[in-house]
């Protein structure tokens, strides 16, 4: 007797459905994927109790004749390919021929469509994936497509669902990546007879400012590379602003939103240090690819894709992308943070629903000035260089150029006299052999300086602590010899863990500049130290290495090397609280500029805080 029977389609389908519809925020995206690939200019999207009673899209894209209308909701019919061979070349949206079958099947399902020419639209209404109705009426040019009481009949699938509150946000989040991917389409939403936004122009600064907190676009770095192997547009943020989620990074392949771990640790390995532990940049990133190069059709979905070569792609993605953010100016600007702290849009339109029941891309430029730029309004809107004191170069060697543009180091050896006066903690009195001061140490922990268009903060410890660590990882990368032998040997006796520790990293240690050999069973002698470690703190600052070794190792994956530096530039720089000289000062200012990446330290904390005269002077009511 036969046991095998083909499945009936209704059944079929609604299997089909459970990979399809997962759940409310799956129909809208389909049903917007279909509007975007009618060649809609304006698209609206409404819904109800968080998608479960109703999700409506309206388009006024070409429209479907009678014939086109009831083959849609068929399984497997599509207008968007004809034969195996469109899979390697797919310029849109949609093309698998499941989603709206999948949907009618799980609900009410109601379609109205005209096209251009046609005298009257077509309505169709079905239940379960039967037709119930089918009639003539009037209607718009383009298509509405209303989803009601979803999963009405698959209970089990209602009951798995989440709080309105979170429902609606994945709601919000699927349209947000549309309205974000496509400026020149006019968006409106509306959720339980609310609208939420009415976008009518193509502007990205209206369209990210809004989502994100006022002012947020300005904090934006703009993108734009090419090769012949991808194109890369987008926009990402500096570090040290804001923590944010990964829901706030976007990637698009040929404007098709999608998910893939290899970009997401890319953009993160591109930014390096200059996050903080956990932190993610904020990205939306659009990679323009031969549509041979990767497959959309790994899921019903269509979120996951697969690269023919994951290493080509990597490596063209991560050098544009780390070349571009490395060359930016990433000090934080004062104004800009106030819209940061602002939560965004979706979150409080959610307590407010929920508590009571080809690109075509408008140019961004970024507003952000490099580090040559900064550094010199600083020096030209500073007093001129003092001769760099002996605290801040301990071992002047080889690897200087490292930490020294060569002319930043020649002109401050030019003036011997200061010029300056330095107001330090609370002593604001003026030196009366002084001219007007334009830097100054406030409460032994910051340094204020006067640049061109305002001034800028520096955090004397965090900019210490990314010279130190620039210096400690060329010398170890070079060999450059970097050590000072003691006059007088020091024992330190070390626990058993931190021996142990001693042990694993001796050989990086001695690269830096350490020169240690084992004494007894957990004791070292120290005979030589790097240049830039204070004498007389040569034991407790080697015991607080392995600490801060340790500790890093715990919570961060990093290489030996990087572990150390890190390590040695935190135990070793300039503390809170600690007096600096106004030649220290300079000298340490300059050191910092002459880094790679003056604007945030080795742990991500940011060095220099920018104030602009605009920014004091709306302080102060003048504007």
């Amino acid at each position: 007797m036969q046991k095998i029977a083909r499945l009936p389609d209704a059944v079929a389908n609604r299997i089909s459905a459970g990979e399809v519809v997962q759940r409310p925020s799956s129909v809208v995206k389909e049903l917007v994927e279909n509007a975007i690939d009618a060649g809609a200019t304006r698209i609206v999207v409404a819904v109800k109790d968080a998608g479960k009673e109703l999700v409506q899209v309206l388009d006024n894209g070409c429209g479907m004749g009678a014939d086109d209308a009831h083959l849609c909701v068929e399984r497997f019919a599509t207008s968007k390919i004809t034969s195996a061979d469109d899979l390697e070349r797919l310029d849109t949206l949609g093309f698998r021929g499941e989603a709206l079958a999948s949907i009618a099947s799980v609900a009410h399902f109601e379609l109205k469509t005209r096209r251009i020419d046609d005298e009257a639209g077509l309505l169709l209404r079905f239940e379960g994936g039967d037709l119930q109705e089918e009639r003539p009426c009037p209607a718009e040019q383009g298509t509405s497509v209303s989803v009601r009481n979803l999963f009405y009949n698959v209970p089990a699938r209602r009951k798995f669902l989440k709080t309105n509150a979170t429902e609606f946000k994945h709601i919000y989040e699927s349209v947000k990546a549309q309205v974000l991917a496509y400026p020149e389409i006019q968006w409106k939403m509306v959720s339980d007879d609310e609208q939420l936004f009415d976008f009518r122009s193509s502007d990205m600064h209206e369209r990210l400012d809004f989502f994100y907190g006022e002012g947020f676009s300005e904090s934006l770095v703009e993108l734009r590379e090419e090769n012949d192997f991808l194109t890369l547009f987008g926009y990402v943020a500096k570090p040290g602003m804001l923590k944010r989620q990964k829901n706030d990074q976007l990637f698009y392949i040929n404007r098709r939103v999608i998910q893939n771990r290899m970009l997401q640790q890319a953009l993160q390995q591109a930014y390096g240090e200059l996050l903080v532990e956990r932190q993610v940049p904020f990205a939306l990133l659009f990679l323009g690819l031969d549509t041979e190069k990767v497959d959309v059709n790994v899921h019903p979905a269509k979120l996951e894709v697969k690269f023919d070569d994951d290493r080509s792609v990597r490596n063209m993605f991560y050098p544009l992308l780390k070349r571009a953010v490395r060359l930016q100016d990433f000090s934080p600007d004062v104004g800009i943070g106030e819209g940061f702290q602002r939560m965004k849009q979706y979150e409080d339109i959610q307590l407010h629903h929920h508590s009571s029941k080809k690109l075509g891309f408008q140019d961004i430029a970024s507003p952000a000035s490099t580090t040559d730029e900064l550094y010199r309004s600083y020096r030209s809107a500073s007093l001129p260089s003092l001769p760099l004191p002996p605290s801040l170069l301990a071992g002047e060697s080889s690897a200087q150029g490292a930490f020294f543009h060569e002319e930043p180091a020649r002109e401050l050896r030019r003036s011997t006299q200061p010029e300056a006066t330095l107001l330090q903690g609370d002593d604001s009195r003026p030196d009366a052999s002084s001219e007007d001061a334009k830097i100054w140490q406030l409460h032994n922990k910051y340094i204020i300086c006067q640049i061109k268009t305002g001034m800028m903060v520096i955090d004397q410890h965090v900019a210490h602590e990314r010279v130190l660590y620039e210096r400690a990882v060329e010398v170890m990368d070079n060999n450059v010899p970097n050590s000072q032998q003691l006059l007088f040997p020091q024992k330190v006796e070390l626990k058993t863990w931190e021996f142990e520790i001693f042990q694993e990293i001796r050989d990086e240690l001695g690269r830096l500049g350490f020169s240690l050999r084992p004494f007894g069973s957990t004791s070292v002698m120290i005979e030589g130290i790097p240049q830039d470690v204070r004498n007389g703190s040569e034991g407790y600052i080697l015991q607080d290495m392995i600490d801060e070794y340790r500790q890093n190792a715990a919570k961060l994956k990093l290489e030996k090397r990087e572990n150390l530096a890190k390590s040695y530039s935190c135990r070793n720089a300039i503390m809170a609280g600690q007096k600096l000289s106004l030649e220290e000062m300079r000298s340490l200012i300059d050191r910092l500029f002459a880094t790679r990446m003056p604007y945030v330290c080795p742990h991500g904390r940011p060095v220099i805080i920018k104030i602009s005269l605009d920014q004091l002077d709306r302080m102060f009511g003048r504007k």
